[in-house]
Order: C-alpha cells, then structure tokens, then sequence
C-alpha cells in the first residue's frame, strides 16, 4: 500500500504540471471587403436597392403559393439534406468523444471461475503429488478500475478545438446544402412555367402555321397560288411542330428534377403542374448588407473558415507528439477462491500504475507530421479566401443578369407589339394580292422568335433573383447556428 500510494502522489504531481498548450493559436483571417458588391449600382439604379426582401423565407417572397410549398416540401424531404444531417451529427460524435477523451476512464470488472485440473498434464502431476490437493477449484474477482492520459501539453485539448471546428463546419456546410436546395428547387420550378408558356406559344403558332397552310391549299387547289408557296407554308409548319416535342422532352425532365428534389417518385408532381400558370415575377432585390455582411452570412464562407480553424488545431496535435505522454491507471478490488471471502479483508487487492511514453527517436516522422498539417492549414487558407472572393463573384454575377434579364424583356415587350401589327399587316397584304407569302412566313418567324425570348428572358430574371438571394446567402437564420457553436 505504501508504494501504491507514492504512485498516487507522483501522478499528481505530473497532472499539476498540465496546462501548457502546444501548436499556433488561432487567429480568424483579415478579410478586407469592397465597399459595395460589383454591378450593385445597377441595382440601386433600377430601383431596387430599398427593397427589404426576407433572406431567411425569401422564396415566399415571390407570391407563388405552389412554390412555396414546393421548396418547403424539399426542404423536409431532400435526401441530400437528410445526408448532410447525418454528417453533422457524426461530426457532433467526434465532438463528443474529444472531450470524454480530457477525462479518465473508469470500468467495473467482475468474473466467477471453475477449472477442473487434469492429472495427465506436467502440472497435473506436480499438484496431485502435494497432500490435500483439490482437482476442482473455483475463482471470484470483482475490481473497480479508472485510467487517465494526463494532457500535460494540450494534444488532446487541440483534438478537441478541432473536433469543435469540425462541427462547426459541418453544420455549416448543412446550411449551405440548404440553401442550394432551396434554390435549385424553385429555379426547377420557374423553368418549368417557362418551359409551359413556351410551349404554349410554340402550339399557337403552330395553330396560326396551320390555319396558313390550309388558306394556301385553297389557293393552290383554286389555281390563285402556287405550288412553290404552298410547299414553303408547310415547310414552315413542320418546323414549328418540331420545336413542341423538344419542349416537351425539357419539361418531362424539369418535372421529374423537381420530383427527385423533394424526395418523391418521378411524376409525383405532375397533377399539381398540370395546369399552366404564368412565370413567376421577380422580387425587388437588395445589397443586404453589402459584403461585410455576406461574410457572416454565406454559409460557404462559414464552413471554410472553421474548416481553417480545425487545420489549425491540427498542427497542435502534430506539436504535441514531441512531448511524454503520462498516463495513470489504478485498479482496486477482491479476490478469492470461495464466495464467503470475497469482501474480507485478506481478499482485498489493489494496483498503481503510472506510464511514460514518449517518442524520442521517432522526431523525424513528427517534423514530416507537423509539415504536413501545415500544409493543409495552408491550403484551407487558400480554400478561405477563394471561397469568399467567389463568393462576390456570384453576387455580382447574379446582380448582372437580373438588371439586364429585365432590360432585354422590356425591350422585347415593346417589340413584341410592333411585330404582332406587322404580322396582322402582313397577312392582310397577302390575301390582297399585294406581298408574297414569304413576308407573311417572315413576320411569322420574327413574331414566335420575339414571344420566345420575352419569356425566356421573364423566366431569366426569375432565376437570376433567385441566384441574387443564393449568393447572398439566404434561406437559413445564421445567427443561431453561431449562438449554438459559441456555447459548446
């Protein structure tokens, strides 16, 4: 007992020698923000920049009940959502086992035993010679047990600061899957009224190509036209009936892409799209914040910084194999050969240990350990700064196409008018007698062109206000994430 007990004070003299921490401390990097986000003068310049849009819900944002429900529906039903939950709470494990990794560890032992000694073997025959000698023997041990690696230099400490930013991270990285989610699911969802309303004009045209043909062949037949024009307005029509089936393809694949977005069956969806409703319009915009705050915002940005920050507490770990490592376990309990004894005195049995390990001559692999993590720490940096510098990019990008989407429609509506008169103009001028059937396939051709790219460019600017509420990071409250992290 003497001795166990000098073991005991010598461990605790090396656990009050704990509190030295190896490794760089962490610091967040400067990242210096423009004042404004490129093309944002746009913005403000149409009007749009005093626009207060709800980042959070900001799909609701488009009055479209369908929509809203649609991107609600994947948001709890997502399977890559569901993926990204699942490696958030395996990060929350690691977590969790970092820190139990600081405490000792304790178990209860127990075992009862019988052995039955044969006397053919060199033991047997040794024993069996003694006098009063029992072939059967039982055995019962029950002991309480405890071990702790001492964190003299914090290894374990920095383990756990990188298991925290890990979390962190991949808490992160869930939010920004959320936000991808919600965005794919309502830019799937205008793509597919657009695709609607194009085909809906392609079938009208061709309604109008037909009536056209028709009005041709009673020429033809009346010997007024020529067989020349007759065949050129059923070229015409064939072309415009070949433009609704790839349409059609497009939309079978929009939908089952929406389906596959919610979790669901291909097809799903369909009786809910079945009827026709006009492309949603786009919602005033804004800076939110400017660039400062896409930094806090973008959940991208987010990962990337702790994903540095547990490269940091990496290089820690690295540092810390320098060092000894001091371990103490101890175990205390009984043994006996019969039940009666078990709690007696004389059964009672006890043992100290108090372990070293230090990898002196391995230093060599160490350096190469502690390099290596700092070239990651290196390259998460690098991954940082690319992130957030992106980041812009797709703010600026997005805040581009939606100014200049809107321009080119409105451009287009005015035109739009002006062909429908000349096609009306046209067509009279033809019956008359006084223009070719070639101006009146032209006007034709310029009018399904123009009504084409008016909706095109309607669902452009839909989905190009979608990617601005995208690059800025919205569709996902940043601010309790953070709060959660700062508590653990």
């Amino acid at each position: 007992m003497r001795r166990f007990r000098s073991i005991m004070i010598s461990a605790i003299g090396v656990t009050s020698l704990g509190g030295c921490a190896v490794g760089p401390a962490y610091v967040a990097p400067a990242t210096p923000a423009s004042p404004a986000f490129v093309n944002s003068a746009a913005i403000d310049a149409s009007g749009q920049g005093a626009a207060t849009v709800d980042l959070i819900s900001w799909w609701k944002s488009f009055d479209d009940p369908l929509l809203t429900s649609f991107v609600q529906r994947a948001l709890e039903q997502n399977l890559d959502l569901q993926q990204a939950s699942a490696r958030v709470i395996q990060a929350r494990a690691s977590l969790r086992a970092a820190n139990a990794a600081l405490l000792p560890s304790g178990q209860i032992s127990g075992q009862a035993s019988e052995n039955y000694q044969s006397l053919e073997t060199p033991l047997g025959r040794m024993a069996s010679a003694q006098p009063g000698y029992e072939r059967e023997t039982q055995g019962y041990e029950l002991g309480l047990g405890a071990s702790w690696e001492v964190d003299l230099f914090g290894g374990r400490n920095a383990a756990r600061d990188a298991a925290r930013a890990s979390w962190q991270a991949s808490a992160a990285a869930a939010a920004a899957a959320r936000l991808t989610v919600a965005a794919q699911t309502a830019d799937t969802y205008v793509a597919i009224r657009s695709l609607q309303a194009r085909l809906d004009i392609a079938r009208n045209q061709r309604g109008v190509q037909q009536q056209l043909v028709d009005l041709v062949a009673l020429q033809y037949r009346k010997g007024v036209a020529a067989e020349l024009q007759l065949r050129q307005a059923e070229g015409a029509l064939a072309q415009e009936k070949a433009a609704v089936p790839e349409l059609e393809q497009n939309l079978d694949q929009a939908m089952n892409a929406l389906d596959v977005l919610m979790g669901l069956q291909p097809g799903s969806t369909r009786a809910e799209l079945a009827v026709a409703t006009p492309i949603p319009a786009p919602p005033l915009a804004s800076n939110a914040g400017g660039p400062a705050a896409l930094l806090r915002r973008r959940p991208d940005i987010i990962a990337a910084e702790r994903m540095l920050a547990a490269s940091n507490a990496q290089i820690g770990v690295a540092m810390a194999e320098y060092y000894p490592k001091f371990s103490l376990s101890g175990l205390l309990g009984t043994a006996t050969m019969g039940v009666g004894g078990l709690f007696s005195g004389n059964a009672t049995q006890g043992s100290g240990i108090l372990g070293l390990r230090w990898r002196l001559f391995d230093f060599g692999r160490i350096d190469a350990e502690i390099n290596a993590a700092r070239g990651r720490n290196a390259e998460a940096l690098a991954a940082y700064r690319l992130t957030v510098l992106r980041a812009s990019e797709d703010v600026g990008n997005a805040f581009s196409s939606l100014v200049k989407q809107q321009e080119r429609a409105a451009i287009l509506a005015s035109g739009g008018a002006s062909l429908t008169k000349a096609r009306v103009a046209s067509f009279a001028a033809y019956k008359g007698g006084v223009s070719s059937l070639l101006d009146v396939l032209d006007a034709d051709r310029r009018l399904l062109e123009n009504r084409d790219a008016q909706a095109v460019s309607r669902a452009g600017a839909a989905r190009a206000a979608i990617a601005s509420f995208r690059a800025l990071g919205g569709g996902w409250n940043p601010a309790a994430p953070l709060v959660t992290a700062r508590a653990q």
